[in-house]
């Protein structure tokens, strides 16, 4: 999800639907093939890739994936960061976005998920002696949770969600879910823009100018490929307490695109868990893109030490924000 077309896909988000159009699944033709520039999947779909390189032997390897309507040049800022810290970093733009194939088409879950995998056993039999991680942001960390709950998705140290997109249509209102659902039925490839709903994905106002301007950043989503991001935070949601990898999730208390009821609620459960080490951090100031606000280089600087040492409290502390305000949340549900 982001921004302006957050805004659209948060349109997409705040309707929801129950059934979406998608091409059929094509059967491989070969082998999938990582290139510098592109990565060709096994059905020959060939994705545009980013990647930046440290100037010495990585320490660990990252992968981020972009949010709905966006691509992979979400991570340009992060990744020079994270390389100049010793980490290779690769982003490549999802089927549908970007400069990938079928623009605005919504390819399915499973082919997303799909593309991952293969796009992961790449990298770690390009690099493997360094651990590997995932870094997703809003749908890009649904597509994750999604993908490591197949149990051919190769093993990776370790998960960060920013403002996964785990609105599921189980915490919807019944008038939300129905609203998309006629329309998907009656209209799917209607195409909606988020015009007048006045939400704010980011302070960082010049940054959002500057997507405003990027052709490659949709403007007007399709019904049916809003419809498919529901399809996805369904099942992110249903597979999220069963991730399989130390995971930090990242939130904004000001992101004004993934309500925050549900993310609490998947939080009090998804931190429960015993198994890997799992730890959430809010940020009092923080958007729905963390990764570009004002205050992204804090959250940045987080990523990176948590990266370093699971167990050590963040530098920001917004891990102890987190505690506190689920503590808060608790509460008041319990009154």
């Amino acid at each position: 999800m982001k921004h302006h077309n957050l805004l659209i896909s948060l349109l997409s988000l705040y309707l929801t639907a129950c059934t979406s159009i998608v091409p059929p699944q094509k059967p491989p033709l070969g082998e999938p093939l990582l290139r510098a520039t592109y990565f060709q999947t096994a059905d020959g779909v060939v994705l545009p890739v980013r990647r930046w390189l440290p100037a010495t032997e990585p320490k660990a390897i990252l992968i981020a994936l972009h949010g709905f309507n966006d691509y992979s040049r979400f991570f340009d800022q992060p990744g020079q960061y994270f390389s100049a810290q010793g980490i290779v970093c690769f982003a490549y733009d999802q089927r549908g976005f970007g400069l990938s194939p079928q623009r605005g088409v919504w390819a399915g879950v499973p082919t997303y998920g799909d593309d991952l995998r293969s796009f992961v056993k790449q990298i770690k039999h390009r690099y493997p002696q360094q651990p590997l991680y995932l870094l997703g942001e809003s749908m890009g960390g649904a597509v994750i949770i999604s993908a490591l709950a197949k149990t051919d998705m190769p093993e990776v140290a370790g998960v960060v969600l920013s403002a996964p997109a785990l609105w599921a249509r189980s915490t919807m209102a019944w008038y939300q879910t129905a609203a998309l659902w006629t329309l998907t039925q009656t209209w799917p490839q209607l195409r909606l823009t988020g015009r007048g709903l006045h939400i704010k994905a980011s302070d960082n106002i010049n940054m959002l100018r500057a997507l405003g301007r990027d052709p490659l950043v949709i403007k007007a989503t399709r019904v049916d490929a809003i419809s498919g991001l529901s399809d996805l935070m369904d099942t992110a949601y249903a597979n999220a307490n069963q991730l399989s990898a130390d995971t930090l999730v990242l939130y904004g208390e000001k992101d004004q695109i993934i309500p925050k009821p549900p993310t609490y609620q998947f939080l009090q459960t998804f931190l429960a868990t015993n198994n890997h080490t799992k730890t959430a951090a809010f940020y009092r100031n923080g958007y729905h893109m963390l990764l570009r606000d004002l205050q992204a280089p804090l959250v940045w600087r987080d990523i990176a030490a948590w990266l370093d040492n699971k167990q050590q409290n963040l530098p920001s502390a917004a891990d102890s924000q987190a505690q506190a305000v689920l503590e808060n949340f608790n509460r008041s549900q319990s009154e």
